[in-house]
């Protein structure tokens, strides 16, 4: 390689000593650069131009000599020297054309699957398989696996429908030790309340609670928890309606008992449901729904002729504070206090609107209701009775059961909620959602600290803190207000879980 300078310092050549190639003429204008600028440039080409040859040389060597122009040497060139391997892109390309390849393939009837990706490895390497090949058995596998998760959630979502459809056999031995106590005990047949305290059923100076159930256990957490939460216990008043049988001569309509009791999966394609919608289907054929004692809200004006306000509350809630001002709440002339469920922080619980509950499908929802109307929370209820006698909210109520029954069970899901959304449609005034927090028996990311500070936990769900599927974390809420030292309750074997 040479490198000549004119004697007037005007051009400067740099050619190699074979004729190979010649890299650069320049010539210069003395009277635009001055000779230190000159030199500088001729040192910093110097410094350069051992690192071109070697880059020459071996781009000759691999062959790329046969590049006929600098552009194609810079593309070459590019890569190598940037310590980059110009096949990556290439075989990103053609993996994802053999994905799109393999996404296509039916795979193999029969065909025989590794039990883990270990084994999947080894066989490769024992029989040699091609990308292709390689790739369908692993989708093979990935298909299998979300198969096995899918049944085995509709597996877990069967079992807890059960177990919380059972009664736990502490709860049954309490009913019956408490009904042998009844037969033989003359003091706990006694006249309740006694003839003194009679008055206060119908004064309407007391706070009334109405409470419907069946479960002992969790009546008395209702009723401890609100004597214990009220700033004036000596005020409170409690309604409990029970009866012997839950199911009563409702159930003898074939079709209802075949819904509520029948297969749960007969005629369910599992391959086009979502574990969630299984849940809520399973949920809505849980057998309370068909129970009297919970429709019997519906005739709290009739039960209570003399009463004007009360506050309904399910058996599943806990009281954590002072209830008296909801009965002192205006409710601008409408019948039903109630907290809406569209609004929250919340999105699994307080995102239900009319459309998660009826079927819009059906003609005569479609045309008397709107989808997008907000739904509201039973199980913690002011109801103005008074209001409510002015109105045809059971009739309505009864209108639209017997239209379900017409309609095979097919306009709503769920119980006793969707025929009172539309039967007191109109009569409902908001609350604040302090009073009444849900979801503590299905939503196991309940924020503990929201439920500390709300005035009543609702645990409605499957998950009821009395069973072993109740989340445990929530539980103590619940079993707080459980006296464990009763001799009932220990003799019966009913402990913490």
């Amino acid at each position: 390689m040479q490198l000549h300078v004119s004697p007037s310092m005007r051009s400067l050549t740099i050619s190699s000593n074979n004729g190979f190639i010649d890299l650069m003429k320049i010539k210069v204008a003395a009277r635009h650069i001055s000779y230190r600028t000159l030199f500088h440039t001729i040192l910093i080409l110097a410094f350069l131009l051992p690192f071109v040859f070697i880059l020459i040389a071996l781009v000759t060597l691999e062959g790329v000599n046969k590049c006929s122009s600098f552009d194609c040497l810079g593309r070459r060139l590019g890569p190598r020297f940037l310590g980059r391997d110009d096949s990556e892109p290439r075989l990103v390309k053609d993996f994802y054309k053999i994905l799109n390849q393999v996404n296509t393939v039916e795979i193999p009837d029969g065909v025989k699957l590794p039990d883990s990706f270990n084994q999947l490895v080894s066989e490769m390497k024992n029989n040699q398989y091609d990308a292709k090949t390689f790739t369908l058995m692993l989708r093979a596998m990935i298909e299998k696996l979300e198969r096995e998760i899918r049944e085995s959630k509709f597996s877990e979502l069967m079992n807890k429908h059960f177990a919380a459809s059972s009664i736990p056999k502490g709860l049954y031995c309490l009913s019956l030790l408490l009904t042998d106590e009844y037969s033989s005990n003359a003091h706990a047949r006694r006249q309740l309340p006694s003839p003194e305290l009679l008055p206060m059923l119908s004064n309407n100076s007391y706070h009334h609670f109405v409470l419907s159930t069946d479960n002992i256990l969790a009546a008395s957490v209702v009723v401890t928890s609100a004597v214990q939460s009220s700033l004036k216990p000596e005020k409170i008043v409690f309604h409990i309606i029970t009866d012997k049988k839950t199911y009563a001569a409702v159930e003898n309509h074939h079709g209802i008992r075949n819904y509520y009791h029948g297969n749960h999966i007969a005629g369910t394609n599992l391959s086009d449901t979502t574990p969630r919608t299984f849940a809520s289907k399973l949920q809505a054929r849980s057998p309370k729904y068909i129970s009297l004692l919970n429709h019997l809200r519906i005739y709290l004006p009739e039960l209570f002729p003399n009463l004007d306000k009360v506050v309904f509350l399910d058996d599943d809630v806990v009281i954590q504070r002072d209830l008296s001002p909801l009965l002192d709440i205006d409710l601008w002339g409408k019948v039903n206090g109630a907290v809406e469920t569209c609004k929250g922080e919340d999105e699994w619980v307080m995102s239900k609107h009319f459309r998660n509950y009826f079927n819009f499908s059906h003609p005569l929802i479609a045309k008397h209701l709107d989808p997008n109307e907000c739904a509201w929370a039973y199980g913690m209820n002011v109801f103005d009775l008074h209001a409510w006698r002015k109105t045809n909210i059971r009739e309505t109520y009864h209108y639209w059961l017997k239209e379900n029954l017409k309609s095979n069970l097919t306009m709503w899901k769920l119980g006793t909620l969707p025929p009172a959304l539309i039967a007191f449609k109109g009569h409902v005034c908001p609350i604040d959602r302090s009073w009444h927090m849900l979801g503590l028996g299905y939503q196991s990311k309940t924020n503990v600290e929201n439920a500390k500070r709300a005035a009543v936990i609702h645990y409605n769900g499957q998950s009821k803190p009395w069973l072993q599927i109740g989340f445990r974390h929530l539980r103590p809420f619940w079993t707080k207000y459980v006296n464990y030292s009763n001799d009932f309750v220990r003799n019966c074997h009913i402990c913490e879980l």
